[in-house]
């Protein structure tokens, strides 16, 4: 295993790593900034006030989305299983 596989490899993990965060990420982000934007315009100052909705947001994008990141996490460990007579010369 040389440099580059290990390169290659890393590369895969960390674009896993960010395409199977993005949907909770932005979720997150967009109900934050919804909640943001209410309470600038009610002159609500409780920074706790974002925690519950996001929180809820957070699990239910987990459950709707909860399949197609395990479905690609278990894609890129195989892959990585295939590949293992490669690494190992």
């Amino acid at each position: 295993m040389d440099v580059t596989d290990i390169l290659v490899v890393a590369s895969e993990a960390i674009w896993l790593i960010i395409k199977c965060s993005m949907p909770v990420l932005i979720s997150s982000l967009v109900v934050g900034l919804i909640i943001s934007i209410f309470q600038t315009v009610t002159s609500i100052q409780e920074q706790t006030l974002t925690f519950v909705p996001k929180l809820l947001v957070v699990f239910l994008v987990l459950i709707l989305s909860g399949n197609w990141i395990l479905t690609n996490i278990v894609t890129f460990i195989k892959d990585i299983c295939e590949r293992f007579g490669d690494f190992v010369r």
